[in-house]
């Protein structure tokens, strides 16, 4: 089985507001810890009422303080959001104060609507220059060299492990020619995966970071005692997916008994593509479903999301993926 980590959305619920969502982050990332996942990640999403992880750095600080071995990142920066520098500094902040636990992955994409990117005083064409900003990120992280008159302090020689994330062909050609770890989003966008996985093998060129392919696959996952209960607990993250659509990005909700009743058929196709590889059901379904996944991607890595409502329920679907997998093997404390 791959190493197994968790991309942490920080929900904002009906029941939970802001700090409960960063507090209860901080408190999976707590248990995670023990039950042996490597690393967990948070994104940069900006004004989504339900997801509290806008200033990406700080709550990885929160998080961070409360844990002792798992590696802590971000999964990802939207780049383009920001200058390289800004995320050198933070970044490398972060590493200095958690030193050989931060992880910084990238993506190209705004993680926003073109009303908040305007917002954050940034072009839409701020992503062309995403491969350069990338090498002008690893630069300011790498150490000092004789005569360079910009430092990112106290980022400098932190070398904090880069990864491109991706959702298409275009993050997996890039992390291929840098060199570099590749995540794909396989659990919002999965009809690529295998695609992007064999472009990202095929091409890749080994670097001062890494010597070889190193893939890590997301993947939604909710584990429950039974199919039944699973299915139930899934319904809320349906339901998100449906809201967006309907362009109503509210608070999470609550799972119900039936989801038919809250969703048209054509909001019902366009939520399931997005969630196709979805992993739902009793621990043995979840077996079974992870190592098909496994053979047919021959992922390093699976970064799950578990998008359960109630916060107890959440960390108990972690727990019976956890031992599914039987994570401890995975967590060596190491870079990848």
């Amino acid at each position: 089985m791959p190493a197994l980590s968790i991309l942490e959305l920080v929900r904002v619920t009906e029941n939970t507001d802001a700090r409960g969502a960063l507090d209860n982050a901080r408190d999976l990332a707590a248990h995670a810890e023990r039950w042996g996942y490597r690393r967990i990640w948070v994104a940069e999403h900006h004004n989504m009422p339900g997801i509290g992880s806008a200033a990406t750095s700080i709550v990885l600080a929160h998080i961070a303080a409360g844990t002792k071995t798992i590696r802590i990142g971000a999964g990802g920066i939207m780049l383009p959001n920001h200058a390289p520098y800004v995320i050198a500094e933070q970044f490398g902040t972060l590493a200095r104060l958690f030193p050989g636990r931060i992880d910084l992955g990238l993506g190209r994409a705004p993680g926003t609507d073109q009303l908040t990117l305007r917002a954050l005083r940034r072009a839409p064409e701020a992503a062309d220059t995403f491969p350069q900003d990338v090498l002008e990120l690893q630069a300011f992280l790498a150490p000092v060299v004789p005569g360079q008159r910009i430092q990112a302090v106290p980022a400098a020689g932190t070398e904090v492990p880069l990864w491109i994330l991706g959702s298409s062909n275009f993050g997996a050609m890039l992390a291929a020619e840098l060199g570099l770890p590749y995540a794909f989003a396989s659990h919002f966008a999965p009809e690529l995966l295998i695609p992007a996985l064999k472009i990202y093998r095929d091409r890749f060129k080994p670097s001062q970071q890494l010597n070889r392919p190193y893939a890590m696959v997301g993947v939604n996952i909710i584990a429950a005692e039974t199919d039944a209960e699973a299915k139930r607990l899934a319904t809320t993250q349906q339901m998100s997916f449906t809201n967006i659509f309907r362009g109503a990005r509210g608070l999470s909700q609550p799972p119900i008994d039936d989801i038919e009743t809250s969703w048209s058929q054509m909001a019902k196709a366009q939520a399931m593509r997005m969630l196709a590889r979805s992993i739902v059901g009793s621990p043995d379904t979840v077996r079974m479903g992870i190592e098909a996944l496994v053979d047919e991607t021959a992922a390093d890595e699976l970064i799950v999301v578990s998008d359960v409502y109630d916060h107890a329920a959440r960390l108990r679907s972690f727990e019976l993926i956890a031992q599914v997998v039987d994570a401890d093997h995975s967590h060596d404390g190491g870079a990848i």
